[in-house]
């Protein structure tokens, strides 16, 4: 059995969908915080039991029988993450899973992102519990960037200016892609051992620019605003401040070209080019 954490989220309940493409509904099984949230997977013949980062005891029940479990990663920033998913990981082994996934971040290591440490944290865990305990064996989903394009490119509809601080490539990833790519590794036979890299090829701002001219017949420009100043301003606009902090870390880790490099992996799996930065901003503007 796959079970799959976080399943009534966007990214993993997607995930859950592609799976459902893949493997009998019964092979399929679901960890979710509010069990009623989840009764249309349920429709489907999924098994869907309550757990929580935060209650070991239910995560081991909710995992019961699985030989596979994708954990996605903790977004209570308020809480001890690292130690959320650490429990999450002993309850896996506990459960006897001989396969623990986690989605990670491209290139965990530059901490100029501040969630990066966390991502690096847990995947040591994941590391030493594959050490210690016999058969069991990790695979980390360092994801591109995905999300909201408007966080990375500011009020642009607004401005005509993508005005951001200095930032270098960064792998913008369609959160579609990310969810196919977890269920083609979960139901496939090639094992994916440690760290894989699941991202689009990066684009840098200028480039994003310039795809937004074509796509709307506007002159769209990029303006480089100082760091302070930037942080600043978001604060003034009422973005949370923990919010502002770790998007500045996003341009300032691009910058150091931690996220640079190509990563075929994803069109490997699909045999096809991922969804290209220029797609996704069409499909944006149609929103």
């Amino acid at each position: 059995m796959i079970v799959v954490t976080g399943a009534t989220g966007t990214l993993n309940g997607a995930t859950v969908e592609h799976l459902l493409d893949r493997v009998p509904a019964e092979n399929i099984g679901v960890s979710v915080r509010d069990v009623t949230k989840a009764q249309h997977l349920a429709e489907h013949g999924i098994r869907v039991r309550q757990g929580s980062y935060d209650d070991p005891v239910a995560l081991r029940d909710s995992f019961e029988g699985a030989e596979q479990v994708l954990l996605v990663s903790s977004s209570d920033m308020s809480a001890d993450v690292v130690g959320q998913h650490r429990a999450a990981i002993e309850a896996a082994v506990a459960a006897g899973a001989t396969r623990i996934l986690y989605t990670s971040q491209q290139n965990p290591v530059d901490t100029s992102y501040p969630p990066a440490a966390m991502h690096a944290a847990t995947e040591a865990t994941l590391a030493g519990a594959a050490l210690t305990n016999a058969g069991v064996t990790w695979t980390a989903l360092r994801n591109g960037f995905f999300g909201d394009l408007d966080q990375l490119l500011g009020p642009w509809r607004q401005t005509g200016v993508i005005a951001q601080p200095a930032a270098g490539p960064i792998p913008w990833t369609d959160r579609r892609d990310l969810a196919e790519a977890a269920a083609v590794i979960l139901a496939g036979d090639r094992p994916f051992d440690g760290p894989v890299t699941l991202a689009a090829p990066p684009v840098t701002l200028h480039d994003f620019a310039a795809i937004l001219t074509e796509a709307t017949g506007r002159t769209i420009e990029r303006v480089v605003v100082d760091d302070a100043q930037w942080l600043a301003g978001r604060i003034a606009e009422g973005m949370p401040e923990f919010v502002a902090e770790m998007t500045l870390g996003m341009f300032r880790a691009s910058r150091n070209g931690s996220y640079a490099e190509p990563a075929p992996l994803l069109g490997d799996l699909f045999g096809r080019e991922p969804r290209s930065a220029a797609q996704q901003v069409i499909d944006h503007i149609a929103t």
